[in-house]
């Protein structure tokens, strides 16, 4: 096996082949675990973790444009989603609460 580095990996010894494989595992766990947790509202992802589903599908979004690869952006949304977006906010998305607004504006959240 070749050893590569990743910033802030600490899995050496692997490969970089596998570690796309296993990264892209880690994602798509990641993105099901998300898309069973509709409980868990994006304004709540943003405030605790700095992302949420828009996030990832805006992420997805710019890998596939750094590849080259053709990727809309309701695309990107409905693979981080499982469902076009706009369904999924009719579905699932509650209104924001005065506090989670608050936490939001406070925050320092990198822009997605």
């Amino acid at each position: 096996m070749t050893e590569t580095s990743t910033p802030g990996s600490s899995t050496t010894g692997i490969d970089a082949a596998t570690r796309t494989e296993l990264e892209a595992a880690v994602f798509r766990r990641l993105v099901a675990h998300l898309q069973g947790r509709t409980d868990v509202q994006n304004i709540d992802l943003m405030n605790m973790a700095g992302f949420c589903r828009n996030c990832l599908s805006n992420w997805l979004k710019d890998a596939a444009d750094e590849k080259g690869v053709p990727l809309t952006k309701d695309a990107s949304r409905e693979a981080v989603y499982g469902m076009p977006y706009d369904a999924w906010k009719r579905l699932h998305q509650a209104e924001a609460t005065p506090e989670q607004q608050a936490a939001f504006t406070g925050a320092a959240a990198e822009p997605h």
